[in-house]
């Protein structure tokens, strides 16, 4: 059948702790690679540009423009195939204002584990995303 490609992984989060966390749970995730990270919505764009990741793992509260612009910035300006972006926070669902944004998933930090990494990456494959 061959190899099973790999989903390249960027993670944008401003605190160290959540973004080890992230790169834990990617690492423990079969068929993903962490492939860079990034501290601010303004870092991510440049990051994803230069990486071309497959997923952004985007955190909502960030320094300068937040994860929600980031995202909707990512998606509107991507040359050829945008990354697929899921957003998390710390922040109930329901206390984040990301429609409209291009988001393909939201994820609270407290719930973000390989199970919910692959679960999400799949939907949004099967969404065309």
């Amino acid at each position: 059948m061959g190899e099973r490609a790999v989903v390249r992984v960027l993670i944008v989060d401003d605190q160290e702790p959540y973004r080890a966390a992230m790169a834990a749970v990617v690492d423990a995730t079969p068929g993903f690679e962490l492939v860079g990270s990034a501290v601010s919505g303004e870092q991510s764009l440049a990051a994803a540009a230069a990486l071309g990741p497959e997923l952004v793992l985007m955190d909502v509260n960030l320094p300068g423009i937040d994860g929600v612009e980031a995202t909707r910035r990512l998606l509107s300006g991507a040359a050829g195939a945008a990354p697929v972006v899921v957003l998390l926070s710390t922040y109930d669902e329901d206390q984040v204002d990301a429609a409209g944004c291009g988001a393909s998933a939201y994820i609270p930090k407290g719930a973000f584990g390989p199970d919910r990494l692959a679960e999400a990456w799949r939907a949004a494959q099967a969404d065309g995303g």
